[in-house]
């Protein structure tokens, strides 16, 4: 679990993690002005609230590699309980097997509290999406959202069952 100490490193993973996928996709403007700062606020109002699950990935030596967050579905008309909001691997530790194993700890965490069944939505350009879809994620939507003056759309993806998908080793 994140604690108010990792803010800064959650922050730049955050960030990193932007400005690496959505290169190219998003108007250059918001990525050279994503503010770490601004996201160190966030992060450590999140972490001391604890209304969300904030979960991080560290090496040995304690560096960090990456953070991922969830909680209740958003979407509150929705049959799906749980929801991931961020799962970002710092670019240079991605293709190493750190994701899926957050995604399952956020799954784990999620059953803790009784959500059973889970969405993210990620932007259809981020090449994630794949990643989700090898998690076991089924595309079940899509949506337009209104980003810093661009369209972009969303795919999301559901997992149903975490029990069940944790069980048979997925993520």
């Amino acid at each position: 679990a994140a604690v108010q100490a990792d803010a800064q490193a959650i922050a730049d993973i955050y960030v990193e993690t932007w400005r690496s996928t959505y290169a190219g996709t998003l108007p250059d403007r918001v990525l050279v002005n994503m503010s770490p700062d601004r996201q160190v606020i966030y992060w450590t109002r999140a972490i001391r609230q604890s209304r969300e699950i904030v979960l991080v990935a560290e090496e040995a030596d304690g560096h960090l590699t990456a953070m991922g967050s969830a909680g209740a579905n958003r979407d509150r008309g929705s049959d799906i309980a749980g929801e991931v909001y961020t799962l970002y691997v710092h670019p240079d530790h991605q293709e190493r097997g750190i994701g899926e194993r957050l995604l399952a700890h956020l799954f784990y965490e999620m059953m803790g509290r009784s959500m059973m069944s889970a969405v993210i939505w990620v932007l259809a350009p981020n090449l994630a999406r794949f990643f989700y879809e090898a998690m076991g994620g089924v595309r079940a939507g899509n949506r337009d959202e209104e980003l810093w003056g661009t369209t972009l759309k969303e795919l999301a993806y559901v997992w149903t069952d975490l029990n069940a998908c944790l069980a048979v080793g997925r993520p």
